[in-house]
């Protein structure tokens, strides 16, 4: 199998040293190995993609030097590769509409116990307050979750090989973590038809994606990751959580952080060599 890395931004808001970062680190990867990088446009969020955002997107990747197959994969144009496998999952049993709130959610949580965990990779974690309402019983202001007690059950729970440099080694899922600290996931929001989670599974899949490179912010949803691949019957990548760029409060970059923005460094004069050197990468090879 061809090793395959990809770089999957949200087109809302410009890219910055962060985004520079993993776009490169699975560039070069992809290079050393001989394989592909592809691009990936994650724009389910309807309500905040925006098309200059896009375009920006291919212009600092173009001008970073990188690469890629066309056309490239959108996410907006994949809802229906999403519902098959969310009615996959239903099939199956695992699934509810849930009417909940952010605030029923905290008021149903109630006061924090101690050593009990009150956030987890999705989230505030669900106490559970629609698990027994009927699928039959959906509607559009709905979202739809994972029983994650039952979802455990339904599977021989896998590991993952993980070659980043803040982890590194094979993870096996916890079943006692799943349920605790991670609890019954989101597999489609409001207004979107699908959810992080169930789409970046689908898409890695349909991919091919052999590695899959990642800020380590994410390790901890690899876990949810891995348990969809399971249940829908796709393949597990390697995974590769790198490294954070942090400004100079140690605060990991955000995209409203304009003043590292690739498009204003660019408009001051910067070369991509000046990105690389910025982001602790060797020069291209290119």
């Amino acid at each position: 199998m061809t090793f395959t890395t990809r770089f999957a931004p949200s087109p809302t808001g410009p890219l910055h040293l962060g985004h520079a970062y993993s776009a490169l680190l699975a560039h070069d990867m992809a290079q050393a190995h001989g394989g592909r990088f592809l691009l990936r446009i994650e724009d389910i969020d309807q309500s905040r993609a925006r098309p200059v955002w896009e375009r920006q997107i291919y212009d600092d990747l173009s001008w970073l030097g990188l690469d890629w197959p066309q056309p490239v994969m959108r996410q907006s144009d994949r809802l229906a590769r999403y519902r098959a496998a969310l009615e996959q999952l239903t099939a199956m049993g695992l699934t509810y509409p849930c009417r909940c709130n952010r605030a029923d959610i905290e008021a149903a949580a109630g006061a924090p116990q101690e050593g009990v965990p009150q956030f987890g990779p999705d989230g505030r974690i669900y106490p559970g307050t629609c698990r027994s309402r009927p699928t039959a019983g959906r509607t559009p202001q709905d979202v739809v979750r994972l029983n994650m007690e039952k979802a455990i059950s339904a599977v021989e729970l896998r590991g993952f090989l993980e070659s980043g440099p803040e982890f590194n080694g094979t993870y096996e899922l916890d079943p006692e973590q799943l349920l605790s600290a991670v609890g019954d996931i989101i597999l489609v929001r409001r207004n979107m038809g699908s959810s992080y989670h169930l789409s970046v599974v689908v898409d890695d899949a349909d991919q091919g994606i052999t590695h899959a490179v990642r800020g380590a912010d994410l390790f901890e949803a690899t876990q949810i990751h891995v348990l969809l691949q399971a249940l829908l019957g796709l393949p597990t990548p390697e995974y590769h959580h790198h490294r954070l760029i942090r400004d100079e409060t140690g605060k990991r970059l955000a995209k409203r952080d304009d003043a590292r923005a690739i498009a204003k460094y660019r408009a001051e004069g910067a070369r991509p060599q000046d990105i690389r050197e910025m982001v602790g990468l060797p020069p291209s090879s290119c």
